[in-house]
């Protein structure tokens, strides 16, 4: 049968016009962005802001009224134990009477008892730091060894380090107190018949420090009791993080922390300490009322890294809450919520293919996949809504 060579045009241009149709329907290749699932860490964290402040401090008071000199020390100085500070001139005293005599008396003998309590404190506390410095080598010559748990040799470290930190802490309670027992002596010798008390009397600083405030300048009279000078040692520093209440139940002695922002780099290391059993009522910027908790961190990275770091400096604290070392992950940004589950959209080829994943711990911009996903393998990052299974992609580049 001879077929019309017009009717033959028509089919033609139809079946043209059908394709083009089709063409144009057809969806063209999605733009999306990607990511590859690689092997890495995942750390879950918690974030929240603290300022430094010093372990052991003490202020120096007058023991007695008298005329201060004018002050040499300026903020910041360093102090050697023993150093003098303030030298006083008495102002001229009554001779203390039989009552006034036996106070001063008895405040002696309960500072010499306090100075007694604190050397044996410290002789307690050093005994246990010595102990657990033995504990802490053992542990680590049985790590090298694969004898014991990381974990365990670590939590060794870290109660060592701590009886470290707490015996320095005894001997500066320790000479306090000794610098109590002294001031204890001057008052008593002041209102003595025998030694009137107008020879200039001079503070010497207890403990090796720096100078952090002084509450006066020039010479002008004091009275007994009254703050003169603030020491402390930074060696001592720590850091103290106020954590809401919801995240605070969640931490526990021992655990890692970051210490971010504090001005220089890399992050400081650090260890939680305590965790205050009560918290307190606090605004946020924007008036909502929130409840937070103290958290102190003590900071274990060596004293040399962080010199310039003073009291009552601003730093962002990073608490590790669980880590995943070598783990599967994938950024956060390419699962969704799916169905009852979650999923990612694998690409296979030029195609997006819907994958059902199993996720663990996340944190900084990673999940971890426990199930759903290889290593190597791409998928999409921030899927919209218009994204279906099966759709053709392409990459941005």
């Amino acid at each position: 049968m001879r077929i019309d060579p017009k009717h033959a045009r028509y089919a033609v241009a139809g079946a043209i016009v059908a394709a083009l149709v089709a063409v144009a329907a057809w969806p063209g290749a999605q733009l999306v962005d990607s990511g590859e699932v690689e092997r890495g860490m995942v750390r879950e964290t918690v974030e929240a802001e603290g300022r430094t402040r010093l372990r052991d401090r003490y202020v120096i008071a007058s023991p007695i009224a008298a005329m201060a000199r004018r002050l040499q020390l300026e903020p910041g100085d360093s102090l050697e134990a023993g150093q003098v500070l303030v030298v006083l001139d008495p102002v001229t005293a009554p001779t203390l009477d039989t009552r006034s005599r036996a106070e001063a008396v008895a405040r002696l003998a309960a500072a010499r008892a306090r100075f007694a309590a604190a050397q044996e404190q410290t002789r307690a506390a050093e005994a246990i730091a010595e102990q657990l410095r033995g504990e802490a080598t053992r542990q680590r010559e049985l790590l090298t060894r694969e004898l014991v748990a990381a974990e365990s040799a670590e939590r060794t470290v870290a109660v060592s380090l701590r009886a470290d930190r707490e015996a320095a802490s005894a001997k500066f309670q320790e000479a306090t107190a000794r610098h109590e027992v002294t001031a204890a002596e001057v008052v008593l010798a002041h209102g003595s018949r025998d030694q009137p008390g107008n020879a200039a009397l001079e503070l010497a600083a207890p403990v090796s420090g720096v100078v952090l405030r002084r509450h006066f300048e020039s010479a002008r009279p004091v009275q007994a009791g009254e703050a003169l000078i603030e020491i402390g040692d930074p060696a001592g520093m720590e850091v103290e993080v106020d954590v809401m209440s919801a995240d605070a139940v969640r931490l526990r002695e021992g655990m890692a922390v970051e210490l971010l922002r504090w001005g220089g780099e890399p992050p400081l290391a650090g260890r939680v300490q305590r965790v205050e059993p009560g918290g307190f009522t606090k605004f946020s910027a924007l008036g909502v009322e929130e409840q937070r908790v103290w958290v102190i961190v003590e900071i274990t990275s060596p004293r040399s890294e962080w010199p310039a770091l003073g009291e009552a400096y601003r730093v962002n604290a990073r608490f590790i809450l669980v880590a995943a070392a070598d783990t599967l992950r994938v950024p956060v940004s390419a699962t969704f919520r799916a169905g009852a589950g979650t999923a990612v959209f694998r690409i296979d080829g030029a195609r997006a293919r819907l994958a059902p994943v199993e996720l663990g711990i996340e944190g900084e911009g990673w999940a971890q996949i426990v199930n759903g996903l290889e290593s190597g393998e791409r998928v999409v990052l921030h899927p919209d809504r218009e994204l279906e299974d099966g759709r053709r992609v392409r990459i941005r580049r």
